[in-house]
């Protein structure tokens, strides 16, 4: 079973999965094809990955034009923030936050057109996402995390970043 919110964001959705809990531990399902089509999420994934962080560390904003992602935190607690980078959509700029823990084991579906980053508040962090689309340096755009033009909050002011993410505005679609 999983509950699904729509966002201010048009296409995003901040997704919570149920899951079971007793003296052992704990079982959670992380993506079900049939459950997730049953909530209007008809996506075909043909990619997972991971990315581990150490506290500060933030990684993105990234995105392309076709990919689909869903996010999930598999380890610790991170900082999500999810922008509309369609230069054609009257929502262009327009992010919204989201905090993704272990304990509270939210996803978000980022849709294409879409950029992403996280920054890592825990100790450490195990980042997971489901692609719909192989990955592709070429199709990829980056922001820089401070971008001046969308005044993005992050809850750090010198966090650690790839020279990739230094930069930002890097598109090669």
């Amino acid at each position: 079973m999983i509950e699904t919110f729509k966002t201010k964001l048009e296409g995003v959705l901040l997704i919570k999965p149920t899951y079971f809990e007793d003296h052992r531990g704990e079982y959670l399902e992380l993506y079900n094809e049939k459950l997730y089509k049953s909530k209007g999420i008809d996506l075909d994934f043909v990619e997972d990955d991971i990315s581990i962080a150490i506290r500060s560390v933030l990684k993105g904003i990234h995105g392309d034009s076709l990919t689909w992602k869903l996010i999930s935190c598999l380890h610790g607690k991170f900082y999500l923030v999810v922008i509309n980078y369609d230069d054609e959509s009257k929502d262009f700029g327009k992010w919204q936050s989201f905090v993704l823990s272990e304990a509270n084991k939210h996803q978000v579906l980022v849709p294409p057109k879409h950029g992403n980053g996280h920054l890592c508040l825990s100790e450490k962090s195990i980042f997971h996402y489901k692609q719909s689309a192989y990955y592709d340096p070429s199709r990829q755009f980056t922001i820089k995390w401070n971008d001046p033009r969308f005044n993005i909050w992050w809850p750090i002011k010198n966090p650690i970043l790839s020279q990739r993410d230094e930069g930002g505005d890097y598109v090669q679609e």
